[in-house]
């Protein structure tokens, strides 16, 4: 069997570069796209196994590449990258589908652990929901609610922000309470969800049910 091809999109050509690199190395064949319109017009949708793409580039987000794929009938898996700022559009887009987003400066392992897990999922084509839903995010488990349910209310309202997207300062401002005891408050939360990263945590916060707020 030949190496996965794994699609990487991003507008900066020492990130691509740098990329490139660590997955040749891992193993995987790249193909590497310096902007959306590329990438789309290609045929890399049908021949690669995973896309990493940046969710901030001139002319379309990587939210808005996810769903050109979507609305195509592709089911090529995508993760994506960004910085803090931009997590609520990381979490619509894995409320759209995506597998999984990581946080920009991340480690080279998340990176590889978050491609390892898009290529064992299956691809059918019955299984990738319409962009209009919210059924990309799988039914929650036992375990998952009964984690949410140990939660305190304030260690809820925490991570209703974070799944907001919000960072500590404005959900201290929010709550009406300190920096310190939000970050407090998200390692609690952290450790009761049985969390290691943020993205994790978004995702097992959207299949027990928790939504991001409009605005």
């Amino acid at each position: 069997m030949p190496d996965p091809v794994i699609a990487v999109l991003d507008d900066d050509a020492a990130v691509r570069d740098s990329l490139r690199l660590l997955l040749m190395a891992s193993g995987y064949q790249v193909a590497a796209f310096p902007s959306p319109l590329d990438f789309l017009d290609s045929d890399a949708p049908a021949r690669c196994a995973c896309l990493v793409v940046d969710v901030r580039m001139p002319g379309l987000t990587g939210l808005e590449v996810q769903e050109r794929l979507v609305a195509s009938g592709s089911t090529l898996p995508v993760i994506i990258m960004t910085g803090h700022g931009d997590v609520p559009l990381a979490v619509a887009a894995m409320k759209a589908g995506a597998v999984d987003f990581i946080e920009k400066p991340f480690e080279e392992e998340t990176l590889l652990a978050s491609i390892q897990s898009a290529l064992s999922r299956p691809r059918a084509a019955a299984e990738v929901p319409p962009p209009s839903t919210t059924a990309a995010v799988e039914a929650p488990s036992p375990e998952v609610l009964a984690c949410l349910g140990a939660l305190t209310p304030r260690e809820l309202d925490v991570l209703q922000g974070l799944v907001d997207g919000k960072p500590n300062k404005i959900i201290a401002f929010d709550l009406s309470i300190s920096p310190r005891t939000v970050e407090i408050h998200r390692a609690r939360v952290m450790e009761k969800m049985r969390a290691t990263s943020l993205s994790q945590l978004v995702r097992l916060a959207l299949t027990a049910g928790i939504r991001p707020n409009a605005g």
